[in-house]
């Protein structure tokens, strides 16, 4: 299986979660073994210049958390709001459809972690944004971001780039 074929599997789901909305679909690429392996094998190769690999819920948590195992490194959970037990940094953002609240526990990483952070989509960079802020206040640097694909037509990557012009940000697909 090419790097192709697998993205190929992800669907476009017209209307959801709210009319206008072009959702990308990633459940019939998770559910192809091979498919999978060969996303979490190429998403991996972006790894090794970080000490922690950070997922952003829901999706990016699959993504995430498979590349930490595969590079042999820890993973971060970021969370929506209230999900986390512990003491955490809190950031809002805004999103294509509405806004929201990402959390971090607060003792993450030590001061001198580099992270990569995933999802699976980059689309206006709202998101991206608000964990980069929520992984430097636990002291951490991002090595770069990476995503299954990019929705170009939002600027999420030229927002991100604005604000963090050191990061690169990888996605294997642009749409």
């Amino acid at each position: 299986m090419t790097i192709d074929e697998a993205l190929a599997l992800i669907r476009t789901i017209p209307d959801y979660p709210k009319p206008g909305i072009q959702f990308k679909d990633i459940t019939p690429l998770l559910l192809d073994r091979a498919a999978f392996s060969k996303v979490i094998e190429t998403l991996s190769l972006h790894a090794d210049a970080s000490d922690l690999i950070a997922g952003i819920e829901a999706r990016g948590f699959i993504l995430a958390s498979a590349i930490a195992i595969k590079s042999n490194r820890g993973f971060i959970p970021i969370r929506k709001s209230g999900k986390l037990p512990f003491q955490t940094y809190s950031k809002s953002y805004g999103l294509e459809y509405g806004a929201d609240t990402l959390e971090i526990h607060t003792d993450s990483l030590d001061k001198a972690k580099n992270v990569l952070l995933v999802d699976d989509v980059l689309a206006t960079g709202g998101t991206m944004c608000a964990a980069i802020e929520l992984i430097e206040l636990c002291g951490g640097k991002i090595t770069g971001i990476i995503t299954l694909m990019e929705i170009a037509a939002l600027g999420g990557r030229e927002k991100i780039l604005q604000k963090y012009p050191h990061v690169t940000i990888t996605s294997l697909a642009i749409c």
